[in-house]
């Protein structure tokens, strides 16, 4: 027997004659830190993906509510404008149809004065 056989006989003192010679060793297998950090790594950018998402989302939505808000004030505006030129045509009508405009001399045409 040579130093290393018995070296290695004396590491696997529970080999029996005729038997095989190699063993499995059950283990848990888990990641290394390489990979751990990897995959923390590629966590961390499809988090950061999904917040940029939401956010150009809420970015969109506010700017289409922002025009929906300078539409709104525009056609308040245009009725306001209209209600008042409403106001002006309806007060004409009223007028010439008034008691006391009836009751008024019409204005007749003087003369010019010549020099």
């Amino acid at each position: 027997m040579t130093y290393s056989s018995s070296v290695a006989a004396s590491k696997r003192h529970y080999l029996r004659k005729n038997q095989n010679t190699v063993s499995f060793n059950r283990s848990a297998k888990s990641l290394g830190p390489i990979s751990n950090s990897v995959i923390l790594i590629f966590l961390a950018c499809l988090i950061g993906l999904l917040y940029l998402t939401q956010v150009t989302k809420t970015n969109s939505y506010g700017y289409t509510i922002n025009n929906l808000k300078q539409q709104q004030a525009e056609l308040k505006n245009q009725k306001s404008e209209l209600e008042i030129a409403s106001a002006r045509l309806q007060a004409l009508d009223r007028v010439t149809s008034s008691q006391v405009a009836k009751g008024l001399v019409p204005a007749t045409a003087s003369g010019t004065i010549e020099q």
